[in-house]
């Protein structure tokens, strides 16, 4: 490769995790770090001192303008929307082989913080992520966001206020969230009804994401009695009468479920753990979504674990 080329490809995974932060898809942010390439390779690289902060500065500013156009379409979303799923080998593209920071983006990329930062609008989104995912100082935020840095603090500030409520505490280790996601599963399958009830916190909620091809809540629903019934109704009616295999799996870096029927991806489970209860549950059903998760299961049969 040439310089110019080897340079790109050691950010490259940068940009993808940046870009991915911001949309909350990885398809839309592969494409933006292709468009931010083609512009790199259009650039007199030889005069670019840091290729990290161009490159940054021009995916950031993609994501922008497409996060704006996208926001107009997630308003008529049927239902709520979820951000796109990760296999363990999308994390891989993202992160290094660290366990310290595999576990820092697995915080990072969770499904709970990426659906709290839907609330923001772009500008909060792009300074939030700048300073706390990537350490950016405010000069930096204020170049890439072409404002002030006096702008960027007040960004940053009322993203983090707005984000702070909601976003989990993390209360329960890697193997009491594993256990408790194997409560659940076993729950659901026997129908025993009352031990799922148990499982969950007081103000539990569940969040299901068909866009509008497959049955789906098409809004939020919360609490035990209603979570329970809902989930013991979907299982009686749709998976306890097919054949469908739930495999344990990790999405976005968190234990997870897999639901698969025949060859098909049904859907993925993640839940949210808090004081040794499930706080919430979010489901992709969106076949658009699960494409990258068929394609992994097909053909990268160990990124899935049992």
């Amino acid at each position: 490769m040439d310089d110019a080329t080897t340079r790109f490809a050691e950010v490259r995974p940068h940009l993808l995790g940046l870009a991915y932060r911001m949309l909350g898809e990885m398809s839309g942010a592969e494409d933006i770090v292709q468009e931010a390439w083609l512009r790199w390779h259009r650039q007199d690289t030889h005069v670019v001192r840091d290729a990290r902060a161009w490159l940054s500065a021009v995916t950031i500013r993609l994501a922008l303008d497409t996060l704006r156009s996208a926001r107009s379409k997630r308003e008529t979303y049927v239902g709520p929307w979820l951000p796109e799923p990760l296999m363990p080998d999308d994390m891989r593209t993202l992160s290094t082989t660290d366990p310290a920071a595999h576990a820092e983006l697995a915080s990072d990329l969770s499904l709970a913080l990426l659906h709290t930062m839907e609330r923001l609008s772009p500008e909060e989104r792009a300074a939030l992520i700048l300073h706390d995912a990537f350490d950016c100082e405010y000069a930096e935020i204020a170049a890439m966001l072409d404002k002030t840095e006096a702008a960027c603090r007040k960004l940053v500030s009322r993203a983090r206020e707005r984000v702070k409520a909601d976003r989990p505490r993390y209360t329960v280790s890697r193997q009491q969230h594993e256990q408790m996601l194997a409560r659940f599963a076993q729950a659901v399958t026997t129908g025993n009804t009352a031990e799922l009830g148990a499982l969950f916190a007081d103000d539990v909620v569940f969040y299901s994401d068909g866009g509008g091809h497959v049955s789906a809540a098409r809004n939020p629903v919360f609490g035990i009695d209603r979570v329970t019934r809902l989930i013991a109704g979907l299982w009686r009616k749709f998976y306890g009468l097919a054949p469908v295999r739930l495999t344990a799996t990790e999405i976005n870096g968190q234990p997870s479920i897999l639901i698969t029927g025949g060859d098909q991806v049904v859907s993925t489970m993640t839940i949210e753990c808090e004081d040794g209860r499930i706080t919430a549950l979010y489901v992709m059903r969106n076949p658009e979504k699960l494409t990258r998760i068929l394609r992994a299961v097909t053909t990268h049969p160990s990124g899935v674990t049992t």
